[in-house]
């Protein structure tokens, strides 16, 4: 059991040394909740804020870039989303501003790689497969961030126990595990899987900082365990989201052969509505299936210090814990 506990040690030390972050954690890229001030307070932290760009133009992003190192002088990075428009552009403003960390999803960001890393930045693709993780090392990425369909937001079907250790064995880059975290059982069995360390997404958003709308923080507080389902997979766009009246209406029309288009016209702005006017019934609230372990609103500070804390912990009882037959 004492080459686990190293094995823990030596991978904490791997990503901190690759962030220079004091917590080996990355805070997810919410689409309209990760701002410049929260990811700011959550690098004030120790861990890694995040600023999602969404669909951002490049002034957006350079005003939010700019406000994040107003407020933190610790590293924080931006999340691209490679679907986006303005994509050029906004990665010439991350290497503008000498952005510390890209985290990107929708795809492969190789294209962008050779800017990104001549501006120093360290680039983290998020994938949700074997398959994918391996195209981005070879693209020149730095590490990735493997998400499980436990995760809130948009997944894929892998969950994050089966995913992980697949892609620990296939690449030669630090593996950050998402999807199903917010305690420290999580993060120790997230390391016993291979991982360097997270990203955690749902957890935060019953931080206090956390700026979206108090019905949303209460959705996540008052959810089941079975409180989520995973709408869009008839359209190729499966997103893991609160079972509500919004979601039922969707799968329903799901069942009945609804075209791409008709789903979507249901789900317009349905994100906003959830995070900025608190509609948690017509609204996508888009929460991870960790949402049912979570009790109430604390500041980012304990939730963070509390699952590491409990990590360590847990780490103490593997020695005494007999495995053999």
């Amino acid at each position: 059991m004492g080459s686990i506990i190293n094995r823990v040690e030596v991978m904490n030390v791997t990503l901190d040394k690759l962030l220079n972050i004091k917590y080996p954690m990355i805070q997810g890229g919410m689409a309209n909740i990760a701002t410049a001030k929260f990811a700011a307070a959550i690098s004030n932290i120790g861990a890694l804020g995040i600023i999602a760009s969404g669909a951002m133009d490049a002034e957006t992003l350079e005003a939010a870039i700019i406000e994040c190192k107003s407020l933190t002088d610790k590293p924080f990075g931006v999340n691209l989303m490679l679907m986006n428009w303005h994509m050029d552009a906004l990665v010439d403003v991350v290497c503008k501003h000498k952005v510390p960390v890209v985290t990107t999803g929708a795809g492969n960001p190789g294209v962008y790689m050779e800017r990104l890393k001549a501006a120093g930045t360290i680039v983290i693709p998020v994938v949700p497969s074997v398959a994918l993780a391996v195209r981005v090392e070879r693209a020149g990425a730095d590490a990735v961030i493997v998400e499980g369909t436990e995760a809130g937001g948009h997944v894929g079907e892998l969950t994050t126990m089966a995913l992980v250790p697949q892609v620990v064995d296939r690449v030669s880059i630090p593996v950050i595990a998402a999807g199903g975290i917010a305690s420290g059982k999580q993060l120790v069995a997230a390391y016993a899987l291979g991982a360097s360390g997270v990203q955690v997404g749902t957890c935060l958003l019953v931080s206090e900082e956390c700026p979206v709308h108090e019905n949303y923080k209460q959705a996540v507080v008052k959810a089941k365990d079975t409180d989520t389902i995973v709408t869009g997979r008839s359209a190729g766009v499966p997103v893991r989201i609160y079972k509500n009246k919004m979601a039922r209406t969707y799968i329903s029309l799901e069942k009945e052969g609804k075209t791409a288009e008709e789903l979507e016209h249901l789900t317009l702005g349905a994100l906003r509505r959830a995070v900025l006017e608190g509609d948690v019934q017509n609204g996508s609230v888009m929460i991870g299936q960790v949402a049912g372990m979570l009790k109430e609103v604390k500041p980012a500070k304990e939730i963070i210090e509390t699952i590491f804390a409990e990590a360590q912990a847990e780490v103490a009882k593997l020695p005494t814990f007999n495995i053999t037959a």
